[in-house]
């Protein structure tokens, strides 16, 4: 195992979204504050307790996992496709280090991102609404698994795309649709019986039902159920961008 190389490429790409803090920490919190003010405090005064909390306690979990998958997905693909459109990648191509590695330290320093847009939004959330996890294990193990899935199709997305706007297909047709129906701002018990049988189907219900039991100690699935097939999604996106890496699918001419 290259040490030396996998801590270089988890420290650059951890040093990029500290450089761009204007694009990568602020909009997240803004976004987030605004969501909290608009829908939790405003909207959320007329809605009765949800799964035993105010509503805007409810929203803040949802909010930081929409913030957890977005940070992830556009860290991986953008800083992938970035080096491949700069051809700066060639230096990563020539350097000793597996395409394990090479996906560990995209996947790992996309994740040190994740876990401190999560950290922000969750002392918002302490700060606004007073709420907090009640179950951190589970609160770290959802986060640390959802950043890996999206980091993943991250880099899935940046090996595929041809263009800039390539990576923006995924997120407008497939996760901001998803993640807003699969439970950011209801709760699956609120949703007609054909709506809740949908939400089987939708792999973000999956993420964010799980991370809101850390916080509300509910969900409408076991978290062990969603856990298991965050695991199982997660699996098999690494499992295809490894492959992807190791035959250089678009790194190599």
């Amino acid at each position: 195992m290259n040490a030396v190389g996998l801590w270089t490429l988890i420290k650059r790409e951890m040093v990029r979204s500290l450089k761009i803090i204007n694009q990568v920490i602020w909009p997240p919190i803004i976004t987030t504050l605004l969501y909290v003010f608009v829908f939790g405090l405003a909207i959320g005064s007329r809605i009765p307790s949800v799964q035993g909390v105010s509503y805007a306690q409810f929203l803040i979990p949802g909010l930081i996992m929409l913030q957890v998958i977005d940070s992830s997905y556009g860290e991986c693909s953008s800083s992938l496709f970035q080096g491949r459109f700069m051809n700066s990648i060639q230096e990563l191509l020539i350097a000793p280090m597996s395409a394990g590695e090479l996906v560990a330290g995209y996947v790992l320093g996309s994740l040190a991102r994740a876990l401190l847009i999560a950290g922000l939004i969750t002392g918002l959330g302490l700060m606004l609404v007073h709420t907090a996890p009640r179950d951190w294990p589970l609160y770290l193990c959802v986060v640390a698994l959802v950043s890996v899935l999206f980091s993943a199709l991250g880099l899935i997305f940046g090996l595929i795309a041809d263009k800039f706007d390539h990576i923006a297909i995924l997120t407008t047709f497939v996760i901001t649709p998803l993640t807003f129906v699969g439970g950011v701002f209801t709760d699956a018990k609120m949703l007609p019986p054909p709506l809740r049988t949908f939400e089987l189907f939708n792999p973000i219900f999956y993420t964010i039902d799980a991370f809101r039991r850390s916080y509300t100690g509910q969900s409408f699935l076991a978290p062990e159920f969603s856990v298991s097939m965050i695991v199982l999604l997660a699996a098999v996106a690494v499992g295809v961008v490894l492959r992807m890496t190791a035959i250089g699918y678009k790194l190599r001419t």
